[in-house]
Formats: C-alpha cells, structure tokens, sequence
C-alpha cells in the first residue's frame, strides 16, 4: 500500500509539472507566494516554534509514563479533570495549529482518549491568550471576548463529541492497553520528570513569544526584550537535567522518538503550506484565489458567509498572531462581524496542513470528523455573534 501511494505520488507530480501553465501570470505569482510562504514558515516559526514542540512530543512519548497520561486524558479518566486541563492548555501554549501537532501526537500515541486528546489539538492554537489580547486590543473587546469564550466551549464540545462519536474506537484502544508499573525501577521522581518538560515548555513559550506592536507598554515589551536571555537560561538547565537526571540510553531514546515525529510531520506539513500559499497566498498577496472574491462573499451575516468564513479559515495557515491583521484588513473591506468570528474559530484551529498531519496521527475518518464539528460550530458561533453584534 505505502509503495502505490508513493506512485501516486509520483504520477500527481509529473502531471502537474506537465500541465500546469506556468507562463500565465496568475499561476507564477501562485507559485511564488507557495515557497514564499515555506520561506517564511521555515524563518518565523520552525527553528523557534516546531523544534522545541518536536523534543517536547519526544520527551512525552519516551520519559511520561502511559499510566501519567491514563490517568488526566484517558478514555476512563475523570472526564471533568480531563476536559478542564485540555480545554485551557492553549492560556499556556501560545502556539499555531501546526506547532501543536508534534504535542498532540505524543500524548495521542500514549493512550490518550480520542476526546481529551482532540480537546487538547483545538485548544493549543485556539485559546491562545497573546491573540486572544491582540484581538481585544485591535478588533474591539466584543470579538475578543467572543473569542476567548467561544474556543473554551468549542474545546470542550468537540472532544465531547469525538468521545461519543468514537466511543467504539476508545473502548476498543482501552481495552487492548496493557497496564504495567511504569513507575517501578525509575530512578527520577515523578516531579523531576514534570520539571524537565514543564521547562522545555517554557522555552517553547519564550522562543515563539511574538513581537509587540509599536508603542506597546508593560510587560509584553519588556519580556520580548529578554526573551532570549531567558531562552538561553532555560537551555542550559535543560542540559543540566539530562546529564544528571537522565541515562545515555533514556537520552539516546528521547531523540530517536524526536526524530521520528519530525519524518512524520515536517514532509506532510511543507506540502501542506505549499499548497495553501498556491491557492491563498500569504496574507496581502494575491494568488490563485482572488482576496476581492473571498471578500464579496464574507460581507453580511448569511449562513453561507459564515460557512464559507469558517471553510476558508480551516484551510488557509495562519501564523500566530496573523490572523488578527487578516481580519483588520478583511473588516474594513465589508466582512461581517458573525463571519470575523468563525473564521477566528475556524482559522487559527485548523490549515491545511494541520489536517494533513491529523490525518496520519488518528486517521482520516477521525479527522474529517473533527474537522466538520469546528466548521459546524464555527458557523452557528459566527451567526450568533452576527446577530448580537449587529
């Protein structure tokens, strides 16, 4: 089977090199906006953003025991602890809906039920406490309080749903699990191993930490200033922690699980982008997909605006912190309130490249799923608002 898709793939290739017109000028400036957008996802968010979600998801899958993970995001765990810690992960993460995957994966590939997990994948990128302040500050606190509110509760509802819907699948991935005392033997505690990952988490949080606007006071500014300093801090004691705490073959593990996520995700994910630059392009530049269209459809407060904010918001890729510029530009040209709002939900949450990934983690029915509950919630949301908001 993974032979014939490689020839698929092939074939698919040949032919669009073969076909495609490439002298029209429309399609090479879609060409040039797909590696212009990997070129500025590979600068803005792999080296500060991906890695360290990368060895965070290895040091998961190798050093928390399946008995840890069981136990707050398990198919039999307290479903109020569970859904409680995935739904606020993302006041935490302050990370994109690609950045997420390497995590969600670690703790998916640990037993993890399919409705905490899933919890947990919208809420990293989506309550993601940076944009959700920047959407307050620029858009006005209406939609960042819309925004705040309605990603906790989409967080909760679709892993809810994906339990129910997926109830078979759990039961069946619980029922095979074999319960060994992970514990015994460990020569580090319980908390030595939280230390270790609470702080690599911290450097993902400080390496990705975004630029503040221009005049911006407190502490945002001061922190981006010695982002850094602290980057480097936390490096040192994470290097510190695996000399002292950590065997040569426990580190020799972490990066070989490390490395194997990063062939799972990074090929899927460039495609990924690649495409959405071809068809969307970066935001402010055209490419196959005229911006003027997206406009004129996204005007009002119709099921169909929404819907198509929400469809467009799940597959084009948004940076942290980008969609709020998006939306700035895209409000003034005549988009609706109701619509801001789904693709606010919609976007951040999903890309096309995060669905490529998901698809390889949990399958493509699971992901269809999931994707089709946020569209759906993203809509009903952006109605709503449209309605109160006038």
């Amino acid at each position: 089977m993974k032979e014939r898709t490689k020839l698929i793939w092939i074939i698919l290739i040949f032919l669009a090199i073969y076909y495609i017109p490439w002298n029209h000028a429309i399609i090479r400036q879609s060409g040039i906006e797909a590696f212009m957008m990997l070129q500025e996802y590979a600068r803005e968010h792999v080296l500060a953003c991906l890695i360290p979600a990368f060895f965070i998801a290895g040091a998961i899958a190798v050093f928390v025991s399946q008995a840890s993970v069981l136990k707050y995001f398990g198919a039999q765990a307290n479903k109020f602890l569970s859904y409680s810690v995935a739904s606020v992960s993302g006041t935490v993460l302050a990370v994109c809906s690609c950045t997420v995957l390497p995590l969600f994966a670690g703790i998916y590939s640990r037993g993890a039920g399919i409705g905490p997990a899933t919890a947990f994948l919208y809420s990293g990128p989506a309550i993601n406490v940076l944009a959700i302040t920047l959407t307050a500050k620029i858009l006005g606190w209406q939609l960042g309080l819309a925004r705040a509110g309605g990603a906790i509760v989409f967080a909760v509802i679709t892993g809810l749903l994906m339990a129910v819907i997926f109830r078979k699948d759990d039961a069946a991935q619980t029922k095979g699990q074999i319960y060994l005392p992970d514990e015994e033997g460990r020569k580090r505690s319980l908390l030595q191993d939280a230390l270790y990952i609470f702080t690599m988490v911290l450097i993902l949080i400080f390496a990705s930490f975004a630029r503040p606007a221009e005049g911006s006071t407190g502490m945002w500014p001061v922190i981006f200033a010695a982002k850094w300093y602290i980057t480097v801090a936390l490096l040192i004691a994470v290097v510190w922690m695996l000399k002292a705490w950590f065997t040569r073959d426990e580190r020799k593990t972490w990066i070989e699980s490390t490395w194997g996520f990063m062939k799972q995700i990074f090929p899927l994910l460039a495609g990924g982008v690649l495409v959405a630059g071809f068809m969307l392009g970066r935001p402010g530049h055209s490419a196959l997909i005229p911006e003027h269209y997206i406009q004129t459809l996204l005007g009002g407060n119709s099921i169909w605006a929404n819907l198509f904010a929400s469809v467009a918001g799940a597959l084009m890729y948004f940076a942290t912190l980008t969609e709020v510029p998006v939306l700035q530009g895209l409000l003034g040209a005549g988009m609706g309130k109701g619509p801001a709002l789904a693709l606010l939900l919609a976007g951040p949450a999903l890309s096309l490249p995060n669905m490529l990934v998901i698809g390889s983690v949990m399958g493509v029915k699971k992901t269809t799923v999931f994707c089709s509950i946020i569209i759906i919630l993203s809509t009903v949301a952006g109605m709503l608002f449209g309605m109160i908001a006038g």
